[in-house]
């Protein structure tokens, strides 16, 4: 394997904070488009629930907006992560942007719908499907904005 392309030792720790930057950045679009949708914000709340053991029409909203930006914010270094592991298979620049992107969104979107929602007590089956959808979308959205200004910053590093 090639040695990881990196101008200066920080490079790799800066990019990392930067992924936290860019993980606040891409939660804050991705609220907009929770606002926007259908059980767009019911998420964050079911992970609150999942915490709390509460339903999670009734789980405390502090709990969920905790979750839902630390999530967030910790998903930018993951992203990092995954880019700095793609660059050495497949290069730096955009195919390892791709890749990250590739395998971080079944990553995000099967974690909630495999582990976290199942979890979830008191929510009608016919929601299951309209949440799972809401957070497609959103992760989608969340990867639309994290994955251009990580490798934006991975390229001027």
């Amino acid at each position: 394997m090639p040695p990881l392309q990196v101008s200066a030792p920080l490079s790799v720790p800066l990019l990392f904070a930067l992924g936290v930057g860019a993980g606040a950045v891409a939660t804050l679009a991705m609220d907009v488009v929770m606002a926007r949708i259908d059980e767009g914000t019911t998420p964050p709340q079911v992970a609150s629930g999942v915490l709390t053991n509460t339903d999670p029409d009734r789980a405390p909203g502090g709990v969920a907006s905790a979750v839902h930006y630390v999530a967030g914010v910790l998903t930018g270094p993951l992203f990092v992560w995954l880019y700095l592991v793609a660059s050495r298979v497949v290069g730096v620049g955009l195919p390892a942007v791709v890749a990250a992107a590739t395998v971080c969104y079944p990553l995000m979107v099967g974690f909630f719908a495999v582990v976290v929602l199942p979890r979830s007590r008191g929510l009608p089956r016919q929601r299951l499907s309209a949440i799972r959808r809401a957070w497609s979308v959103e992760a989608a959205v969340y990867l639309l904005v994290l994955a251009p200004l990580v490798g934006i910053a991975a390229l001027l590093l």
